[in-house]
Order: structure tokens, then C-alpha cells, then sequence
């Protein structure tokens, strides 16, 4: 029912650009359809409101969820003849995945897809649980929260903590809005580029990007709303309750501000010193690029094809690396990074220490304080392990289909780690299998591996168990 009401938000525009009518109705029969089907999953199926899902029932219900939420966003751009199935299931995808990457032409899109697009980012980058729990009164709590990937409650009870979210998140955006339209920006645009920039997403409404505007106040305020956007809303909710002591401990803050000091100068003098005349202007172009793929958002003030290879795969980096966890962002994530090279510091120390004493490492993480156990390091190896893996199976594809080494590592990377960045591969005559495999990247990238496997998982051994049962 969600999905069906959130089909119906991009009529909004056509008051203002009323040659959109005649794709209303495109936008009405899925809508309808998901709404009927809803309506009746809601009226027959009995509920029982003592139940607590676990993490894996939880994983079942975002994965069902967010396969309707994609097939039903897709709809419209068949039925108007937009696109094709494929491409169509790889923009929704990209949408709700807040990643970014399009096979469509901006400069020749209606504004209602435009609009569209930029609603699927912005309750994809809030997450569509999170939009429910925050919505709706039910009893499923904790293991539907984590199981779209957070697992930070800001308030004790998780329906404040996603209304709380809601709020940070809605407040932003409408600052957003504000700053741009100061900044220049049209309303339309305005609108549209701060529910991408804050979610992480990228979507445009100009092919060019932001750098179609070639506006330093316009990047300065993309440069704030991805920051904020990559930031993890637990950290947020610290600093809006004045501990600014404890907001730059947390490691994901000091590491973004590590990675940022470290690139920017690097990219800045090795690549685009031989780009711009001028070291102001390859600063500033250094600035956004390493903001934009650190924080996943793919937007970018230029193309990357006269990029050198040690640019290229500085960017690689990045984009692997990801933002804040419990963020809008993709990526690996900076907490699993700042886990895993802390670890590292940890049993390097170790060396050091009587053989019987006893040491309780920690990382702090919204306003607290975290003791980390072997358990908490194994399992994000294992997440890191498998990520990376599914990375070189990706690439691995890219390179069946003749793409050179690095357009196929960066492609990937940046369709993994839901960034949205392109070298030029993702484009309308893209081969089928190539927006298949990005668009598994996306949706894997976006909902956490583990996740999708518990889900998975759970279904087969409860159909083997029907099956049996029967």
C-alpha cells in the first residue's frame, strides 16, 4: 500500500508542467494495482500482534519489500515507453539503492520521471522500513530494523528512533531545498537535487550533473548535504544534543576526515594538476570528486575519461570504502574500515602486554562507547571478505564483455558501493547482462549481504519444512 501512495507523489509536478499529463496514467495503474493488492493482503491475512521478528524473519520481509518497491517503481517507465524491461528494473534499482547510475537522458526526460527518480532516492536513501516503522503503529520492531541494515537505535523504542530519523532526515532536505534555491538553483531543481544529494543518490536532472551550473556556492551546498547524507544518524543525533566531544570521537567522523586530507591534495597534484591550468581549479574539482565517492553519491562536475590511472583507482578506493555506517550511504563502510585497521593497531599492541593481561578494547559509535569482541572482528572480515569477493566476480563479468581492466574495476566498484559515479559504461545500449549484473551489485550493495542471505536462507528451509510437512 506504501508503494502504491508513493506512485502517486510525482503527479505533484504536473499543476506545474501540465504537458506531463498524458503519462498519468502510468503512474495510476501500478499505483492502483499495488494498493488493491496491499488492501487485500492487509483485510484477509490474519495478524497476531505479540509476534517479534527475529533478524532473519525481518530479512524476509525487507527482501520481498524492496523487490516489489523495484518492480513497481519500473512500471511507469515501460508503460510510457521509456524504457525497456531491463533498463527499466536497472533504473529503479539504481533509484531505490540510492546508487545513481542511469541509462536514461536527463536532457530529454519529463520532469515527472525526473521527480520520480528523485522520490525513489529519497525513501531509499531513509530506507523503506524505516519510512513504515516511523509511519505505522505494529509490534515486528528490532528485527525489521536491522534487517535493512541498522542496527543504532537513536531513542529506546524503534519506532521514536525511525520517526526521530524521519525528522533529521526531512529537516535536512528542506535546508537543502533553501540552500540551493540561495545558491541559484530553480525550484524544480532545487528540490530534486537535495533529496539526491542527501540520500546519497545522484540522480540528476541535468546530464552534465552539477557541473552544468560550473557554480561554487552550488557545489559548496552539495559539498554540506552529502557530508550530512554519509554521516550515520545515530552521530547526527549526538550532535544535535550539544556533545560535540563525543561526535569527533566517534571513528567513522575522524576516518572521513583522514581519507578527505589524504586524497584530495593526492588527486588534486597527481591527476587533475595535469587536467586544469590552474592548482585552484584542480583543488576544487579534487574537493567534490573525493566528497562524491567517499559519501557514495555520484554526483561529479565532469567525466573521468581524461582521468590517469592513478586517479582512477584513488576513486576506486573510495567508492570501495563507502560512508557511515546507519547512514544513506553504501560501500564497505567506514565503521568496518575503522574496526578493521583499529584490530590490526590492537594485536600489534598486544605484543607488548603481559602474557595474563587482561585489555578491554573499545570504539565509540553514536554516544557510546563499544567493547569490542573477537566475535564483532571476525564477522566484519567476513562481511569485508565477502564483498570483495562479489567485487571481483563483477569485475570479472565486465572483463567477459571486452571492458578494459580499470572501466571494469571502477564500473563495479561504483555499482557495489552504490556510489553512481560512471566511466562510461552504464549507457542505454550497456549489454543486458552487463545492467543485470550492476543492477544485482546495487541491490546487493544497498541491503547488506548477510541480510539477503539469511533471507534467503530462511525461505528455502521454511518451504523444505512445508514441503515435509504436507
Amino acid at each position: 500500500m506504501f508503494i502504491g501512495v508513493f506512485l502517486l507523489l510525482p503527479l505533484l509536478v504536473l499543476p506545474f508542467f501540465p504537458q506531463d499529463s498524458q503519462y498519468l496514467w502510468d503512474f495510476l495503474q501500478p499505483a492502483i494495482l499495488y494498493m488493491m493488492i496491499g488492501f487485500i493482503l492487509w483485510k484477509f491475512i490474519k495478524r497476531r500482534s505479540e509476534i517479534t521478528l527475529s533478524l532473519k524473519e525481518g530479512g524476509v520481509i525487507v527482501l520481498i519489500s524492496w523487490i516489489l518497491a523495484i518492480i513497481g517503481s519500473a512500471i511507469p517507465f515501460v508503460l510510457a515507453d521509456k524504457l525497456n524491461f531491463t533498463q527499466a528494473i536497472f533504473e529503479s534499482t539504481s533509484g531505490w539503492t540510492t546508487t545513481g547510475l542511469s541509462v536514461m537522458d536527463e536532457g530529454k526526460t519529463p520532469h515527472i520521471f525526473l521527480l520520480w527518480r528523485s522520490i525513489m532516492q529519497f525513501f531509499g536513501g531513509a530506507g523503506l522500513i524505516v519510512v513504515m516503522l516511523s509511519s505505522v503503529l505494529h509490534p515486528y520492531g528490532f528485527g525489521l530494523y536491522r534487517a535493512e541494515g541498522r542496527s543504532d537505535q537513536l531513542l529506546p523504542h524503534v519506532k521514536r528512533s525511525t520517526k526521530m530519523i524521519m525528522y533529521i532526515y526531512s529537516g535536512f532536505v528542506v535546508s537543502g531545498i533553501i540552500m540551493y534555491l540561495l545558491a541559484g538553483m530553480n525550484t524544480f531543481d532545487a528540490i530534486n537535487h537535495s533529496m539526491t544529494a542527501l540520500s546519497t543518490g545522484g540522480f540528476s536532472t541535468k546530464s552534465e550533473s552539477i557541473g552544468y551550473w560550473n557554480s561554487l556556492p552550488i557545489e559548496i551546498v552539495t559539498y554540506i548535504l552529502m557530508i550530512l547524507g554519509t554521516t550515520n544518524f545515530a552521530t547526527h543525533f549526538v550532535l544535535m544534543k550539544g556533545k560535540v566531544k563525543i561526535f569527533f570521537r566517534n571513528g567513522e567522523i575522524r576516518l572521513l576526515g583522514i581519507l578527505l586530507v589524504i586524497f584530495i591534495p593526492l588527486i588534486g597534484y597527481f591527476t587533475l594538476s595535469e587536467i586544469y591550468p590552474l592548482m585552484p581549479q584542480a583543488m576544487r574539482r579534487g574537493i567534490f570528486e573525493v566528497i562524491s565517492a567517499i559519501s557514495t553519491t555520484g554526483f561529479s562536475l565532469g567525466t573521468f575519461l581524461d582521468w590517469n590511472l592513478f586517479g582512477i583507482f584513488a576513486i576506486i578506493i573510495l567508492m570501495l570504502i563507502g560512508g557511515g555506517t546507519g547512514s544513506t550511504a553504501g560501500g564497505i563502510k567506514l565503521y568496518r574500515i575503522h574496526l578493521m585497521v583499529k584490530s590490526i593497531y590492537w594485536e600489534l599492541k598486544s605484543y607488548f602486554f603481559p602474557r595474563n593481561a587482561v585489555v578491554e578494547n573499545h570504539i565509540w559509535r553514536g554516544d557510546k562507547k563499544i567493547f569490542i569482541k573477537d566475535k564483532y572482528i571476525r564477522e566484519t572480515a567476513n562481511y569485508i571478505f565477502l564483498y570483495m569477493m562479489t567485487y571481483f566476480i563483477g569485475v570479472l563479468i565486465f572483463l567477459a564483455y571486452d571492458y578494459d581492466l580499470s572501466s571494469a574495476l571502477f564500473e563495479f566498484a561504483s555499482a557495489l558501493g552504490t556510489v553512481g559515479l560512471s566511466i562510461g559504461i552504464t549507457a542505454p545500449d550497456a549489454p543486458p547482462v552487463i545492467l543485470w549484473t550492476e543492477s544485482v551489485g546495487m541491490f546487493l550493495g544497498r541491503l547488506e549481504f548477510l541480510v539477503i542471505f539469511y533471507a534467503i536462507a530462511k525461505l528455502i528451509k521454511d518451504t523444505q519444512y512445508m514441503l515435509t510437512k504436507k
